[in-house]
């Protein structure tokens, strides 16, 4: 049974992969059009292109999205989306299917890939990790994108979790730059991507239903960098009980 499941698994990885490099290049010239634009029309016209390229791609590969507390964003508002990082798969989830134009902060690295780096570029606020200036030009950034009401997606874990903690500890930037701008923290938990593509097996995936659940927006008002350890804190515990307490009825 082992052996099935290792083959059906990697037959099932080449032809999703040869599935999302079919799709993407239906959708490269759009982007690529769309990427020249200046901001903010660049973000509002590249997300419904996502979420359409996304909306498809996912349920064909047998990903269905389910979202949950999508009430969460109010109209004219925008935010800093948090979202909990298990797989590679967490980013054609989060971005398209947070509600509205958002931009989320990359490692530079990948935008170097033929083709597929020149959507990443459009969509993302690229850092070098390795290189302060570029850092600190993030932060900057991210403060521009905020001021022009659109939503930042990050990953306060930095990377993906390969522990066995439910959610690895958050770094602090996701928290400075909400603080910085006043802009409210929405938590956004999914459930189930590092099944689809686990980071122990490589060429190996399998399907399965995705459920992205927005929880209720975390406010930064009247708060100052002093406050950030506690706000940090607060929302891993927040999000981390959540994940707990609905992870095994979701999966």
């Amino acid at each position: 049974m082992k052996l099935i499941s290792n083959i059906l698994g990697r037959i099932y990885f080449i032809a999703g992969m040869l599935f999302f490099v079919a799709t993407m290049l239906i959708v490269f010239i759009p982007i690529w059009i769309i990427s020249n634009l200046s901001e903010p029309a660049k973000s509002k016209a590249l997300h419904p292109v996502f979420r359409a390229w996304m909306g498809f791609f996912m349920p064909i590969v047998g990903c269905r999205i389910v979202r949950k507390g999508t009430e969460h964003f109010k109209h004219g508002e925008n935010y800093v989306v948090i979202t909990n990082h298990n797989s590679l798969v967490d980013i054609p989830v989060s971005s398209p299917w947070i509600p509205g134009p958002n931009k989320t902060l990359a490692k530079i690295e990948m935008s170097k890939i033929p083709l597929f780096g020149v959507i990443y570029k459009a969509g993302s606020i690229l850092v070098n990790r390795k290189n302060e200036n570029s850092r600190r030009e993030s932060f900057t950034k991210m403060q521009e994108i905020l001021d022009l009401g659109i939503h930042l997606c990050l990953y306060p874990e930095g990377t993906r979790n390969k522990t066995d903690q439910p959610i690895q500890r958050f770094y602090d930037g996701a928290f400075i730059t909400a603080v910085k701008a006043q802009k409210d923290i929405i938590p956004g938990i999914i459930f189930n991507t590092g099944t689809i593509l686990p980071h122990n097996k490589k060429g190996w995936a399998r399907p399965k239903t995705i459920h992205f659940h927005f929880l209720e927006p975390i406010s930064t008002k009247g708060l100052t960098l002093e406050d950030i350890a506690a706000l940090k804190e607060k929302a891993h515990k927040i999000m981390e009980d959540y994940y707990v307490t609905h992870k095994q009825s979701l999966s």
